[in-house]
């Protein structure tokens, strides 16, 4: 019989592990978190500076790295959003040893790796990929919803997904996202395709929204961490993008809007952006 490593092996969680979780358990990777402590023995703790092991979404790590937070030492498991490689760099910089995966609530653990471009399929875990949506069979899938049907779709063959989309090339899965649509002058964009494209000429994140226009309905409009990206991601949108799917309009922030469960707040990244009321720093 086939046995695959499990989480802790992956980790080095043991019994005199100390787990940092600074987030709400009301997010999933955040409940597992605590729970896997608790079934290993290991203690959850109040700050990094006892801990051995620590739970992260990317605004978090990016926080912890903007405060001079101590890591080093620290094994950090960053999930909830993608790590970018330059986050994930810095991180490394910092002394942490740091792993990152993708997941959802209803799949468990799909893809595993160190950074959003290192990730491949879990242990026990198959990846199929149907017109840019992912799909997954595997021992750890849910059994169902208790409550109102959600965004869970399963098949004949035990495969099922949540509707992110993504790519799968030589075992390496890149999440794109939920299909988050922009409908432009009467064509619709997915937004996380946009940003798959583009982000492989970024160091810092890239985040592409909808912007209210008058004629058109929306446009595009990349927003970047680092406005010393804006010349090689606006490069690379004229290369590869075409017509609608490329953003007209570009602006910085220095950190991106978050909701209590460390994902993107684009609604709030859209006010931001926004010539009435917004405060981000327009590029062009």
């Amino acid at each position: 019989m086939c046995s695959f490593p499990t989480v802790s092996d992956l980790i080095g969680l043991t019994s005199t592990s100390r787990v940092w979780v600074p987030g709400p358990l009301r997010a999933t990777m955040n409940l597992f978190a605590a729970v896997h402590a608790a079934h290993a023995g290991a203690v959850v703790v109040d700050s990094p500076a006892e801990a051995s092991h620590a739970q992260l979404t990317p605004a978090a790590l990016a926080t912890c790295l903007d405060r001079k937070v101590a890591l080093g030492d620290l094994t950090v498991v960053v999930a909830g959003d993608r790590l970018s490689l330059g986050l994930h760099a810095r991180a490394l910089d910092a002394g942490a040893r740091v792993h990152h995966y993708y997941g959802a609530a209803e799949l468990s653990f799909v893809a595993w790796g160190s950074h959003a471009e290192d990730l491949r399929p879990f242990p026990g875990v198959e990846v199929a990929m149907r017109d840019g949506e992912i799909w997954v069979r595997s021992p750890y899938l849910c059994s169902g919803y208790d409550g109102p049907p959600g965004a869970l779709r399963r098949d004949a063959d035990g495969f099922a997904t949540v509707g992110d989309r993504g790519l799968l090339s030589a075992g390496r899965l890149v999440v794109l996202g939920r299909p988050d649509a922009v409908t432009t002058g009467a064509e619709t964009v997915v937004v996380a395709e946009v940003e798959g494209r583009l982000r492989p000429s970024a160091l810092g994140e890239v985040v592409v929204v909808g912007v209210p226009h008058p004629s058109l309905g929306a446009v595009l409009a990349g927003v970047l961490t680092r406005a010393e990206d804006f010349a090689a991601v606006s490069a690379r949108a004229r290369e590869c993008l075409d017509g609608a799917h490329r953003p007209r309009l570009w602006f910085h922030v220095p950190a991106l809007p978050m909701t209590a469960a460390g994902k993107v707040d684009r609604d709030a990244l859209v006010s931001s952006v926004s010539p009435a009321h917004g405060h981000a720093t327009r590029l062009v």
